[in-house]
């Protein structure tokens, strides 16, 4: 149990010293750059995915 409480410790250290956070304002533009690129990208994978769906169910009626 000590490792374990040892180890959080120094992880928190390491967020606090070591590693370099962005600004409020970057960190906010990322954040919208991400959900922009998500919300595209799901999408372009619907629309695939209503497009193979449409191919699909047309060869199964033709094989009918």
């Amino acid at each position: 149990m000590a490792g374990i409480v040892e180890y959080v410790k120094e992880s928190f250290g390491e967020l606090k010293n070591n590693v370099s956070w962005p600004t409020w304002a970057e960190g906010q533009s990322l954040t919208v750059l991400v959900a922009v690129f998500s919300i595209i990208f799901s999408l372009a994978i619907w629309g695939v995915d209503t497009v193979f769906a449409g191919v699909i169910e047309e060869y199964f009626n033709w094989i009918k």
